[in-house]
């Protein structure tokens, strides 16, 4: 067999449709994760700190708070949006 032929169907390893779909929830999630601190990150800090320095101010980190707030409740209702749509 060379390399470019595919292994035999005995040798791959076999997952229950639970497995894989928690598996999936797992990559679902961490993506998200990495979406929802990048878009923070980027979006937050560009509108709240208007001078970076070692610290934050009293304003730039109420600003900062409302921000990711905003954000979380804009992410929940879209997403409500989306599953209501759905069904």
């Amino acid at each position: 067999m060379d390399s470019f032929s595919s292994p035999s169907a005995g040798s791959l390893p076999k997952f229950s449709t639970e497995d894989l779909m928690g598996k999936l929830k797992v990559q679902l999630a961490q993506a998200y994760a990495e979406e929802f601190l990048e878009t923070v990150r980027g979006k937050c800090f560009e509108k709240c700190i208007t001078k970076p320095g070692s610290s934050l101010s009293g304003s730039e980190s109420s600003c900062i708070s409302r921000c990711v707030d905003r954000y979380i409740e804009a992410t929940g209702i879209i997403g409500r949006a989306l599953f209501n749509a759905q069904r």
